[in-house]
């Protein structure tokens, strides 16, 4: 399994939208969720390249702790099947 953490969700959506787009980060768009989204879509497309079949699924709540812990409270955001397309 792995887990990954976006730490600079929105510096990446600065840098996508501009400065006077920033204003709207934290207001009416969500810059980790639109980021995991943009991640989820690349890494489906990468996973389909290699034959891998998995579940990728988008949740906030979880918190790394340093590295010993990690947190779990869990709201769905996304979840994606990647399956392999037959030919």
């Amino acid at each position: 399994m792995l887990i990954i953490e976006v730490t600079n969700a929105r510096e990446v959506m600065r840098k996508r939208i501009g400065p006077l787009g920033e204003r709207l980060i934290g207001k009416v768009m969500d810059a980790e969720s639109q980021v995991e989204k943009a991640l989820i879509q690349e890494m489906e497309a990468a996973f389909q390249e290699f034959g891998i079949e998995a579940r990728i699924v988008s949740v906030q709540g979880p918190k790394l702790e340093g590295t010993d812990y990690l947190q779990l409270p869990l709201q769905l955001r996304e979840e994606r099947q990647v399956r392999l397309n037959e030919k």
